[in-house]
């Protein structure tokens, strides 16, 4: 779809309550009645393709679309996630060869010139080098210009082999970078690396992920090409001396000695020490079930690990009431995870996370009980942790308290209502009990069964392939395939049921009062409107002078969005004196780290109020999964009418 049919379907998802004329959406759109007719064939055509949604056209009275709640949900993350495709395929990999190019060339190249060898006009690919351009500072690196000679990238070799290893970055499908690359080398090239460097990894057990396995091979090979080039990696001698010590540095120098004969190249000792740098960095699974292993030899190597991973335990288990000491699982998990981390942020290689965002809206407590942690320990952290670090941190907590939540839970009785017949039901039922080892599934049925059987037996959820509206019991929609966002709401729900009076107060209506609501609000930047919600909490008594300066130096550690458009500011609980929670909608979206937010909320919750902490964040956290509703509440402009949604919202979920 082009941007104005993607324009209408928006229109189209979120006001889902509008029988829509042609001439309105002509008129949305600026352009003509027949064009408009003509784009809803497109937008029919894409939702056959990508969900259950159906067009309807009333006539006389308009077109609306008729589409489950999760479909909805589904078609607005692919269409508006701000990581959304803004190129094509083909594009995208000219904008890839480009960057590699321009790394790679040792000499200045014209603009011209590039024109011709990627056969388009000189605007597309100056439109490229600013992509570029810009993406090159992440990496202290410019693109620089030299009159009547053409460009080159100027910088270090460090920086510019560190570019070359997160070429994802640049581009909306990072798995065609990979493909890219590997394209500039032989196929016996790529086979030769991969063969000795599985060949090493086996002579020491050495429990690479796939990830930090495929990243290695990205390395070396990259490695040998600006090493033929005459471009060698410069380190300082002290460094390159810590390194030697470790046993990291020998593992290189053996790769490379078995990789000199193959591609005919002497690699220097700064070489090695630039791999060392890498192996230490990679990424490493821990096998609980010989004891850690190989890896669990490694992390006792880091006389600092253990003492800060039991700080950081200490310091998550305060924060969110839960015993993470009991699970040495979690402890031995982070051992690893923080020795690679570590590494790789002492020595200056790149860290990215692709589920930052994913992780941030599913997990939203989880991930701010992490970020409150790191900022705590301070001077133990050899290094400062970022938020991709801090997010994969996240999922090592939520994963223990999955583990604990297991021993002491009791089995849930669960029904599959599905209306698809023996064989769908049957794969429904496999797929729950596999993937919730807490339920058991009484019973597989059709939706006219259900009352009968609910009179006869005790049932704590009814999972169901359609609605039913009129059942009093818990019950949650999900689709025939149990899709990916099946599972989370499923779940939510299970969790739920073992924590007794979630669904009796929404939080929200705990928290806030129609004198800390701010409809309609105008803000140009995300401080504009943290500074004037912490000032009502400040005036009104809720909170101590300074919390709007804790709340702006807690969104620089991570920008606080969670998704659907939601921001969840806040500052430090020391500065609270009664629990509250002020809301702003925002009249225009605004640009708040890498998302657009509509609704905030600014969160001065007390640390003592555990469950109702974790309860809000439950709520914020379904609300995001429903951007439609977001868009509904952002519009109103009447503060009771706002609550009401609100508690609207809370009680439907």
């Amino acid at each position: 779809m082009n941007n104005r049919q993607k324009e209408i379907l928006y229109a189209l998802l979120t006001e889902e309550s509008r029988l829509w004329l042609v001439q309105d959406l002509a008129d949305l759109a600026g352009c003509s009645e027949k064009t408009i007719r003509s784009d809803l064939k497109v937008i029919e055509e894409y939702m056959n393709r990508n969900s259950g949604a159906s067009l309807v056209r009333k006539p006389g009275l308009g077109i609306y679309l008729e589409i489950e709640e999760a479909d909805r949900t589904e078609l607005f993350h692919d269409l508006y996630a701000e990581d959304v495709r803004s190129l094509h395929e083909s594009d995208e990999e000219r904008v890839l060869r480009l960057a590699y190019q321009l790394l790679m060339d040792t000499r200045p190249v014209a603009i011209q010139e590039l024109a011709a060898e990627y056969f388009v006009n000189k605007t597309i690919i100056r439109k490229d080098l600013d992509k570029i351009e810009e993406w090159l500072q992440r990496f202290d690196l410019s693109l620089i210009s030299k009159q009547r000679v053409g460009l080159v990238v100027g910088g270090s070799e460090k920086n510019k082999r560190m570019a070359l290893a997160r070429l994802d970055q640049l581009i909306d499908s990072p798995e065609l970078t990979g493909q890219m690359v590997r394209k500039q080398f032989e196929p016996h090239e790529v086979s030769a690396v991969y063969h000795e460097l599985r060949a090493l990894q086996k002579r020491h057990s050495l429990p690479f992920t796939d990830e930090a396995f495929e990243s290695l091979i990205l390395h070396v090979l990259l490695m040998i090409k600006r090493t033929k080039l005459k471009q060698p990696i410069s380190l300082p001698e002290q460094e390159i001396e810590l390194l030697r010590e470790k046993v990291e540095f020998a593992w290189a120098e053996e790769l490379l000695r078995g990789l000199r004969p193959v591609f005919a190249v002497a690699f220097p000792r700064e070489e090695a020490a630039y791999l060392a740098l890498h192996l230490l960095g990679g990424k490493l699974h821990y096998r609980e079930e010989n004891g850690g292993g190989r890896e669990g030899t490694l992390m006792d190597r880091d006389s600092h690990l253990p003492g800060l991973v039991n700080q950081l335990i200490h310091r998550m288990s305060e924060r969110s009431g839960v015993q993470f000491s009991e699970d040495d699982v979690l402890m031995n998990g982070l051992k690893v995870h923080l020795y690679a981390t570590l590494n790789r942020l002492r020595y200056g290689l790149p860290v990215a996370n692709p589920m930052l965002a994913e992780i941030k809206r599913m997990y939203p407590y989880m991930f701010d009980r992490v970020i409150l942690a790191l900022g705590e320990l301070g001077e133990m952290l050899p290094v400062p942790i970022p938020e991709e670090e801090a997010a994969y941190l996240a999922l090592h907590f939520q994963a223990s308290i999955e583990r604990l939540h297991q021993d002491r839970a009791h089995p849930k009785k669960v029904i599959i209502v599905c209306h698809m017949g023996i064989g769908m039901s049957q794969l429904l039922r496999s797929k729950i009990e596999r993937k919730f080892p807490l339920v058991q599934v009484k019973a597989s049925m059709a939706k006219a069964e259900v009352q009968d059987y609910l009179t006869d037996h005790e049932v704590d959820l009814v999972i169901s392939t359609v609605h039913l509206p009129e059942l009093k019991i818990p019950h949650v929609l999900v689709s025939p395939l149990l899709e990916t966002r099946d599972e989370r709401r499923l779940e939510q729900e299970i969790r739920q049921l073992d924590e007794p009076g979630v669904r009796e107060e929404s939080a929200f209506l705990k928290y806030t009062t129609p004198f800390l609501i701010f409809l309609q609000q105008e803000a140009k930047t995300p401080e504009q409107i943290i500074t004037k919600l912490a000032q009502v909490l400040t005036d009104k008594g809720y909170v101590e002078a300074g919390y709007s300066l804790s709340a702006l130096a807690r969104e620089k550690m991570s920008a606080t969005t969670i998704g659907g458009g939601i921001a969840i500011p806040h500052g430090s609980p020391e500065l609270i004196r009664q629990s509250a929670l002020a809301i702003a909608t925002l009249e225009h979206p605004l640009a708040w780290g890498s998302e657009k937010v509509q609704l905030v909320f600014m969160l001065a919750v007390q640390n003592e109020e555990r469950e109702e902490v974790r309860q809000l964040f439950r709520e914020l956290s379904l609300i995001s999964e429903r951007p439609a509703h977001v868009s509904v509440l952002s519009k109103e402009t009447d503060v009771m009418k706002f609550l009401s949604r609100l508690k609207g919202e809370s009680d439907s979920e």
